[in-house]
């Protein structure tokens, strides 16, 4: 190997990753394959594709060219050399509205291509639900299709042709009438002519095996064509001229209710004769919440296009009363379609749980049948489930006849392993039954090529192999891929993890307190991978800002597998390599919401931390910043707030604190209050006569922002609310509603006062055993508040969310972790259900900011909007991450990574608001990022609110 990755440092221009990072990251795609590979090149152009190859072939080394890595048949891995085109090989070369193609290079993301034609009315026909991530290059690979291909067909259908390096290094530019066709293959298909003609079944979603019969004379002989879907076996792509289709400048969207998928399926391929542009089936199943959609137990999505709203309305409409539904709905506004087509995207990742929880894999992904089969293919296809004691629900193309399925095969266990075999081998024989094909979309790889012979016969899959040699006598590319298959039942992803449960310290109560099944969450589907301009929510900010792919979610649940699969990764817990990729994760619990399967890496990232510390020196940050709760109490107990506001003023002192801390020397230390929430409440009188409610004095408001803390107890009052604070000495009684804490006897004062805290800090920094006796104490001292009905209202949106989902996560052995986790509420959220009657001051401003990443991916912000629009506060705020995130932003080496998160979203957001805007922050972190790149004085809304009340008496 060594010579090899030598011999490739000089040959090309592009990286070479022989490193463990590198390699671990292309083990997988999003198969339940797992290959470990031997390198990764990053090639600059074609040039660099054609020098990889020959150092390859003289070391007879295998090649695997790969993009997203999203396919689900397992061709995007292998034992030799990756070739990973997402890196340079990226760009859109050009767009030619007058002959509506275009020139892209084979790493180019399919939305990059579509945000390029849409100022021309032009788009790219397929359209794969991984459209924010996948490539063109293995689109082409895997003749991809997508929702659209009722209208616009696979991508097979929309290539014009195709610049390749064979394997020997011949540059073929791939088109009709034999244009670029490797020496052998027109002789190859003239002596088997009839074999052609006769041994393909017709339909439309036929992507298994060879597509040689486009290379009929009939269909002049289309060498481009019959390379699609080929997967990487035959040549490397390296540009690729495609054509793109006229966007209908007006679309609607009818979702249509059935009883069931089988009267969804039987009614599909009726629809077709109205020419939609989609008709696509899921049921409930895979629906999180049926609200916004028409009743029924299953659903056709119907997309229909028009030169206005009206005519693309009208079109909608005649569907819904041609087909016999229980209920539809038309939808043309595309902020009401976007958000229905995300509940049926989303599916790919959705179907990867049963409804109870538990696991379902590819495998049997996309099967497809003539679409007027569908519904007799989709009543034996349960049957056959329930033969074999297998659940799954069925998605997909239903216009196409194409259904993509998860299925709950047991993968770790010989007998389940065994039961996938057998499944497998019935199924492909019901597929050819139906006269269908076993791949409609992503292709054979590993998943299905061993069972090909089934579907065209022997001789078929013989001639198949004769076509490999031609384009590849040395079998160098992409081996064990449709010809000469590796078994579907080998290089299982799972086999290599630890057959017993991981030692851990959360409780993963989502995956059954296992910490391998809470890895295995990641299937690959990539929804992590997006950039800015697709429209990202929170997930993966680290990814957006840097573009690598260990920054990403994937990524590092990829190496966390690894870890724990002790092959390639083989020091554990101590591994580098997974600390590496996990120290610029910004713990923001966007993939907690974001990812389809549920990730939580911040949580992963606790516990490899935790870990990865015990018994050894911790960096100086998780001390200076991760125990913040305690230097701060300590800096209040002796009134130093002023003296250390005065030190940090001091440039040189300040410059070494940062230093000796840990701290980014681009950071300003912030301001320490000289009055805390808490001295202020003591003296001042208790107000209110309503509903009582506790309000939790957080690191943040209580040390830093105090005014958050006194806003919010304005405005909670003005609502007829009384306020108390949580108590401060461990009650053996609750005298918690005069909103004081006193002690009652010696013993309590003995113990000593202690505050509450959510462990935030010591949880994000892996210091759990801190973090837990934190939390012990914090439910000591909570006791009293359990023990009455008080809902306990957090301001500070990171802390909410720990007490949600960290507090019962980590103490799951406590009941009255769960209690205080039920009890938190939201500022908005405690105004909206304990003073409904109550309204805001009218405002009438604009606003701009950044809805709080934990908010978005833990608590929710439905109460917050409802609750803005009611104060008369108008207009969204951005996605994304401020990229602060707690201790993340100040952390030596993390200040460029936090900016470039800033500058995302937020930033422009603020710079570009009109001068009347109230500038919305309601996390201490993002008021800090504001403050220090901007320059921007960000409010928590109930300091908005609480300015509009009327003025308060000089005593309170």
């Amino acid at each position: 190997m060594t010579d090899l990755e030598a011999d490739l440092r000089k040959a090309v221009r592009g990286e070479v990753g022989f490193d463990v990072t590198s390699r671990a990251l292309t083990t997988m795609d999003a198969s339940n394959y797992r290959r470990v590979p031997l390198g990764v090149v990053a090639p600059k152009d074609a040039d660099d594709v054609a020098a990889v190859l020959e150092v390859c072939r003289t070391h007879g080394v295998p090649v695997v060219p790969r993009g997203g890595g999203t396919s689900i048949a397992g061709q995007a891995t292998g034992t030799g050399v990756v070739l990973d085109f997402t890196r340079h090989m990226n760009k859109l070369l050009s767009v030619d509205p007058e002959s509506r193609t275009a020139l892209v290079q084979p790493g180019l993301v399919l939305d990059r291509l579509q945000d390029a034609a849409a100022p021309h009315g032009l788009r790219f026909g397929p359209d794969p639900s991984t459209h924010s991530r996948c490539t063109l290059g293995g689109m082409i690979g895997n003749n991809s299709c997508g929702s659209h291909s009722v209208a616009w067909g696979t991508t097979a259908d929309s290539v014009a042709e195709l610049a390749v390096v064979t394997a020997r290094g011949q540059r073929l530019r791939l088109g009709q009438d034999w244009a670029g066709a490797p020496a052998g293959l027109r002789e190859l298909v003239d002596g088997e002519l009839a074999r052609l003609r006769t041994g393909f079944p017709e339909l439309p979603r036929r992507i298994s095996g060879y597509a040689l019969d486009a290379l009929l004379p009939e269909h002049r002989a289309d060498v481009a064509r019959s390379f699609c879907g080929s997967e990487g076996t035959l040549g490397v792509l390296t540009e690729a001229v495609v054509r793109l289709v006229e966007a209908p400048r007006a679309r609607a969207l009818a979702v249509l209710g059935y009883a069931d998928e089988g009267a969804a399926a039987e009614a599909a391929a009726g629809l077709l004769v109205h020419r939609p542009l989609t008709v696509e089936g899921m049921a409930a199943d895979l629906v999180p919440s049926v609200a916004a959609l028409p009743r029924g137990g299953a659903w056709l999505f119907v997309e229909t296009g028009g030169s206005s709203e009206g005519e693309a309305r009208a079109r909608a409409e005649r569907i819904v009363r041609a087909a016999d539904v229980l209920d539809a709905h038309v939808v043309t506004d595309p902020a009401g379609q976007r958000a229905l087509w995300r509940i049926r995207e989303d599916a790919s990742g959705t179907a990867t749980r049963m409804p109870d929880g538990s696991e379902a894999w590819p495998g049997w992904e996309d099967c497809a049948v003539p679409p007027r089969r569908l519904g007799a293919y989709l009543r034996d296809f349960r049957g056959l489930l329930g033969a074999h004691g297998l659940r799954g629900t069925p998605y997909g193309h239903f216009g196409d006849g194409c259904i993509h399925v998860r299925i709950d095969f047991d993968l770790l266990t010989p007998a389940g392993i065994g039961r996938f075999r057998r499944f497998s081998e019935e199924l492909a024989e019901l597929v050819a039954a139906h006269g269908g094909s076993l791949s409609g979309e992503h292709g054979d790889g590993q998943a299905r090529a061993e069972l090909l012979p089934t579907m065209y016969g022997h001789e078929m899959v013989a001639l198949f192999e004769r076509a490999k040699a031609v384009w590849d006598p040395d079998d160098l590319l992409n081996p064990g891929m449709l010809v000469r298959p590796a078994p579907l039942d080998t290089n299982l992803r799972f086999s290599v993890l630890p057959r017993e449960p991981v030692d851990v310290a959360f409780g993963y109560p989502a995956d059954g307190g296992d910490f391998s099944a809470a890895v295995r969450r990641c299937v690959g589907v990539a929804k992590c991978r997006t950039t800015p301009s697709s429209g990202a929510a929170v997930m993966c900010p680290s990814f957006r800002a840097t573009g690598e792919e260990e920054h990403s979610t994937r990524g590092r649940a990829r190496l966390l597998h690894e870890m724990l699969a002790g092959e390639l990764v083989t020091d554990g817990w101590r591994s580098t390599e997974v600390r590496d990729a996990l120290d610029l994760c910004l713990s923001c619990k966007g993939c907690r919401s974001d990812c389809p399967v549920g990730v939580d890496m911040a949580t992963y990232k606790a516990e490899f931390l935790h870990h990865h510390y015990a018994g050894r020196r911790r960096p100086a940050s998780h001390h200076s910043m991760g125990r913040l709760p305690l230097w701060l109490r300590r800096v209040d107990r002796v009134r130093a707030a002023a003296v250390v506001n005065a030190l940090a003023s001091v440039r040189p002192l300040a410059a070494l604190a940062k230093r000796l801390g840990g701290i980014a020397p681009e950071r300003r230390i912030p301001r320490v209050a000289t009055r805390t929430l808490s001295r202020w409440w003591e003296g001042r009188n208790t107000r209110g006569t309503g509903d009582l409610v506790v309000l939790w004095p957080d690191t943040f408001t209580e040390h830093l922002s105090p005014s958050v803390g006194r806003a919010a107890v304005r405005v909670l009052e003005a609502a007829g609310l009384r306020v108390a604070l949580p108590p401060t000495v461990h009650l053996e009684k609750p005298p918690v509603g005069d909103g004081r804490t006193v002690a009652l006897d010696p013993v309590s004062l003995l113990r000593g006062r202690g505050r509450v805290c959510c462990g935030l800090t010591y949880v994000s920094t892996g210091q759990l055993d801190h973090a837990r006796a934190v939390l012990r104490r914090t439910l000591d001292l909570m006791t009293p508040v359990l023990e009455t009905p008080a809902p306990v209202v957090v301001l500070e949106p990171s802390c909410a969310a720990a007490l949600r989902t960290d507090l019962p996560e980590l103490l799951h052995d406590d009941p009255r972790a769960a209690r205080l986790a039920s009890r938190v509420l939201t500022f908005a959220e405690a105004l909206e259900r304990l003073a409904p009657d109550w309204r805001p001051p009218a405002l009438n401003r604009p606003v701009v900011g950044q809805t709080h990443c934990h908010q978005h991916a833990v608590l929710g912000d439905t109460a917050d909007r409802r609750l803005r629009e009611a104060a008369g506060l108008t207009g969204d705020l951005s996605g994304g991450c401020c990229g602060l995130a707690g201790n993340f932003g100040f952390e030596k080496g993390h200040f460029e990574v936090s900016r470039a998160c800033a500058e995302e979203q937020l930033l422009p957001s603020v710079r570009q608001a009109p001068r009347e805007a109230v500038v919305l922050a309601d996390g201490y972190s993002c008021r800090t990022q504001l403050e220090q790149l901007a320059g921007a004085r960000g409010r928590h809304l109930a300091e908005v609110l609480a300015e509009a009340l009327e003025p308060e008496s000089p005593q309170s």
